[in-house]
Order: structure tokens, then sequence, then C-alpha cells
């Protein structure tokens, strides 16, 4: 069946006949429940190919991607609860509904216009009639920066916000204070309720940054993982396991690996 060229309708038979009769047993058994994890994995694969991997490897996670959601979709058929067409009607009515500054009456004639006029009609199709509905309207269920971040940005656009980034710096010196206190305290429920205040002030100084809070610390941890491996990699060429070292003699490759 191999082709040069396939289209989005081999995609759906290729996927129907594996959950067909004769088909495959795994497929054939899977319901939304035991692949919902891999939807959320192959999401953030396609993430790393986008940073890290060729553009081909990003096409190839694109394709997982596509395969989870006609994966679910023909699971909805099979149960007779939505259709592969449901789902392409829903996605083509939101594209249209919010984009009213091309396939309605609004103008929206940057960038940040556009994006406040899908916010409009976002809050308009789930009903929200208040910014605190609009926040508890962000999925539970992002990580918690990016969740932070998206509730931070939604009521900024009110005026709930530093005036600068010097606001949202001085506010996390300050919970950084009562986190040191906590710790003195040693109340571990005060101390996670104050490194939750620590994160959410640094998370708003990313926000007024223009960082992404969530890349960020993706980074910073890819960051201490490289560096990490020089360390064991050079203890290694000494000699030595990383069990036999100081700290002291840890902390010396450690600045080592910054200068690489």
């Amino acid at each position: 069946m191999n082709k040069k060229e396939y289209t989005f309708d081999d995609l759906v038979s290729i996927l129907k006949t594996l959950r067909g009769e004769n088909g495959c047993p795994w497929d054939r058994v899977q319901t939304h429940e035991t692949i919902k994890m891999n939807m959320l994995e192959e999401a953030y694969e396609a993430m790393e190919a986008l940073d890290y991997g060729t553009k081909d490897q990003f096409a190839d996670e694109l394709g997982d991607m596509l395969l989870q959601v006609v994966f679910h979709a023909l699971i909805g058929e099979d149960d007779g609860t939505f259709t592969l067409s449901d789902v392409l009607y829903h996605v083509c009515d939101k594209m249209i509904s919010r984009h009213s500054h091309i396939f309605g009456n609004d103008t929206a004639e940057t960038p940040e216009a556009v994006l406040a006029t899908w916010e409009k009609n976002k809050q308009k199709e789930k009903g929200q009639k208040s910014y605190t509905e609009s926040m508890e309207g962000v999925c539970s269920y992002l990580p918690a920066l990016i969740r932070a971040q998206k509730v931070q940005s939604k009521a900024a656009k009110v005026g709930f916000d530093w005036p600068n980034v010097s606001g949202a710096l001085d506010k996390l010196n300050e919970e950084v204070a009562e986190l040191r206190e906590a710790i003195q305290e040693n109340d571990g429920e005060h101390v996670s309720e104050e490194l939750g205040d620590v994160l959410f002030s640094a998370v708003n100084v990313a926000r007024f940054c223009g960082v992404q809070s969530e890349e960020a610390l993706g980074k910073t941890v890819k960051k201490f993982v490289d560096r990490f491996s020089y360390v064991e990699s050079e203890a290694r060429n000494q000699g030595k396991s990383l069990e036999e070292m100081t700290l002291e003699e840890m902390d010396a490759l450690w600045d080592a690996a910054k200068q690489k």
C-alpha cells in the first residue's frame, strides 16, 4: 500500500482498517481514556522537534498529532458520540466566528487588535460574562506556569497590573522574603503556599519581559542537565565517581562547564 504521497483520506482509511473487524488487535480495543496521554506526549514531542529538530522531524511529529485527532474522532464514531465531520465543523466554525474582522463586521488592523477580537468572540461563545469567568475558563490541565501567565494576562487587560516590571520585581523580592520566614518556621504547608507565591511572582516578571516562563524554565532545565553531564564526564576522566568527589570539587567542574 506504500505510496509516494498520502492524503488526509488515506489516513482515515488506514485507521478505519486498523480498527475494523479484521484489523489490529491493539488499535481495536483503544478508548479515549487509554490513549489520552498519547495526545499530550505527541504535542510535547512536536514542540521539542520544532525547537531542536529538523523541519522533517517537525513534520513527522505533526503527523503524530494529527493521528491522535483522527484516532479520537473514529473512536467517537464507533461510540456514536461524535464524528470526524463534527470535529471539522467545530474547528471551521470557530475559526470563522473568532475572525469576525475577516468574516464579519469587526475591524482589527493590528495583531494586538486581532487578539482582542478573538478574546471577545471567545467569551461570547463560552457565555463568559465576567473577567473572573474568563480566568476560570483557562484550562486547569495546563502546566501551572503557562496557566499562571494566562491568568495574569487576563487580569492585566482590565488594568489590574503593575505599572512596569519594577513593581513585579519588588513583589518577587517580597515573596522570597516571606518564603524565608516560612522556612524558618518549619511549617510545610506555609512553605508550600509561599513557594507558590514566589513562582507566581516570577511568572509575572517573565510576562512583563515578554518571556514565556514555561519555555524559560525548560531551557534552564536543559542547561542544568548539559552542565551536569560535563561534570560527570570530567569526573570520569579524572578516574573518579561523583560519589567520591567533594562538593567543592564538583563545584569547580560546574564552574568550568559554565565557561563552555
